[in-house]
């Protein structure tokens, strides 16, 4: 998929929602924080499709481990 994400004032008042949805990508954080499987997301929002929640799930871990190239490793 080309991107997982829409952002558009006219869709959701420019909240980031998974393409081709009204469903916020919000909704996604807030059922995995709030113990639920993606699996039930999924069944709740039967118009997302599994692979782009795992695309958006992809992004956001690889923005959490960005490291710089010029970082040094503390051992």
């Amino acid at each position: 998929m080309l991107n997982p994400i829409t952002i558009s004032p006219n869709i959701q008042s420019g909240e980031p929602v998974f393409t081709n949805t009204r469903v916020p990508v919000k909704n996604l954080f807030d059922y995995l924080k709030g113990g639920h499987s993606l699996s039930e997301f999924l069944e709740d929002f039967p118009s997302v499709k599994k692979e782009q929640a795992i695309e958006v799930i992809d992004h956001f871990e690889k923005l959490l481990n960005f490291h710089p190239l010029n970082e040094k490793s503390s051992a």
